[in-house]
């Protein structure tokens, strides 16, 4: 049961408020630079191979100290809260990290894609939205932590990191499809942004709530 959860998860941290707003970019990142429709697929398996990659460690690091995790979980739940209330602010236009807004620099910047360059923007991608996904990503971390084994905790992990890469392929392939979609996305940006800030912020905070329940 706990390997569908996993797998759920990941589908819904690609639909969650700090992953949608930014598909936009991602489409346009493999649109503009690669005319061909069998690169961009090419280059979107770099890229979810590239954060598959990080979340499948943080999956053996999980199933090799899982008591550890399950231990700390509260303490995990409060400092992902915390990241998710700073998203969140991001977000929202109070606040400006640079960090969280990577993903559109690399966007201007780079020109020729391969499928290496797209690994490494998938890892950048894990690395800088893991606190985003922390509720759905921290979740499949703590069963991952259940398990203590190596092998199961990689695994679970695995099915995390297709739900979240399987939308994000198929977006790519039907591109010219949803267009639509996401014009009307790029149009309403900004009262998307705070309103998804304004989510990521309650979740913090919930989280955090969590994390202080289960401590006292």
């Amino acid at each position: 049961m706990e390997y569908i959860i996993t797998f759920i998860e990941g589908i819904a941290s690609f639909i969650s408020p700090c992953i949608l707003p930014i598909i936009p970019v991602y489409i346009s990142y493999f649109a503009t630079n690669n005319k061909s429709s069998k690169r961009q697929v090419i280059n979107s398996l770099g890229f979810v191979s590239g954060f598959s990659i990080i979340f499948i460690l943080l999956g053996i690091f999980a199933g090799t100290f899982g008591a550890l995790v399950h231990k700390y979980s509260n303490y995990i739940n409060i400092i992902l809260g915390l990241f998710l209330i700073i998203i969140g602010l991001n977000y929202a236009g109070i606040i400006f990290l640079k960090i969280l807004n990577k993903t559109k620099e690399i966007n201007q910047k780079e020109n020729n894609l391969t499928f290496i360059t797209s690994i490494l923007f998938g890892v950048i991608f894990s690395l800088s939205w893991t606190p985003c996904v922390g509720a759905f990503l921290s979740s499949a971390l703590i069963l991952a932590g259940q398990a203590g084994s190596v092998i199961k905790g990689g695994l679970l992990l695995l099915l995390y990191s297709l739900g979240l890469a399987i939308p994000f392929i198929i977006t790519t392939i039907f591109m010219e499809r949803i267009k639509g979609t996401f014009n009307f996305i790029k149009r309403h940006y900004n009262i998307i942004n705070k309103l998804a800030g304004s989510i990521l912020i309650l979740s913090g905070l919930y989280n955090i709530i969590s994390g202080i329940k289960g401590i006292l």
